[in-house]
């Protein structure tokens, strides 16, 4: 196997979303495709897997949220600091013939569904993105321009509807013509979406999160049970097909250590 070697390349500028929540642009044309990740190489700090949020004219975006001590280090970065990237990796949504599209989009998970409904302008787009308030909404203004149906929830209602992601959905399936919805966010949202379109007999695709340590499909980190692939070679974005074989969907994922997280008590 040809391991890839890193580029080192400049940050371009950097975009503040939200209090914890940032997107760093580069100089680069990676050719990648809605829902593929790269690896991000910060000198004796670490190597960590981020989704493309953009790409257009040579840019390209990844858009980060600080959770732990690596996108600490991250979020200190300026422009003009470098980094390394390799990628893309992963598989990616699959539209083609598709001309009625949902997009699900739970907290950073709008970053990947942003680039993928920038893909398929010449289709009918319906884009939910929810989030707990106002403040963590994210790319409502990449939007306002285009003829994307932009609808924004939050749990506490303070902009947009006022509730879940999912109640939404199945209100827009109500009323209109679905081909195929794509989701991306929590995972105990994203079983819900795989729910309703499976009531609703509607073509289905996710992001499965796992621990990506190496992306490029050598370490096992992020296999998945009972199948045993892996989710930077196999995944990240998924059928619900196979999503309903993968019995630890919705139940629990492994950290760091490989002990499994279970998300309901």
């Amino acid at each position: 196997m040809n391991i890839e070697q890193p580029k080192v390349i400049p940050i371009k500028k950097i975009i503040e979303e939200n209090s914890t929540v940032r997107t760093f642009y580069f100089d680069l044309d990676l050719k990648a495709k809605p829902g593929q990740f790269i690896m991000l190489w910060l000198p004796r700090v670490n190597l960590k897997p981020f989704g493309v949020s953009y790409q257009k004219d040579g840019l390209t975006g990844v858009t980060i949220c600080k959770v732990g001590p690596a996108t600490e280090k991250i979020f200190q970065l300026k422009p003009g600091d470098l980094v390394g990237i390799q990628g893309p990796y992963g598989t990616h949504y699959q539209t083609n013939g598709i001309k009625n599209l949902v997009l699900v989009a739970g907290g950073y998970g709008a970053a990947p569904l942003s680039f993928l409904a920038e893909e398929n302008l010449d289709k009918n787009i319906d884009l939910i993105i929810g989030a707990q308030c106002q403040e963590k909404l994210l790319f409502a203004e990449r939007f306002a321009k285009t003829k994307i149906k932009l609808h924004q929830c939050t749990d506490d209602g303070s902009c947009g509807f006022k509730g879940f992601t999912t109640t939404k959905l199945e209100e827009i399936i109500k009323i209109k013509k679905v081909d195929l919805v794509c989701a991306c966010g929590p995972e105990l949202m994203q079983e819900k979406v795989i729910e309703i379109c499976g009531r609703h007999q509607i073509p289905c695709q996710i992001s499965l999160e796992r621990y990506i340590k190496c992306g490029i499909g050598l370490c096992g980190q992020c296999v998945v049970d009972p199948l045993g692939i892996r989710m930077c070679k196999e995944g990240p974005v998924i059928s619900a097909e196979l999503v309903k074989k993968i019995y630890e969907f919705g139940q629990y994922h492994r950290d760091a250590t490989g002990k499994k997280i279970f998300f309901k008590i």
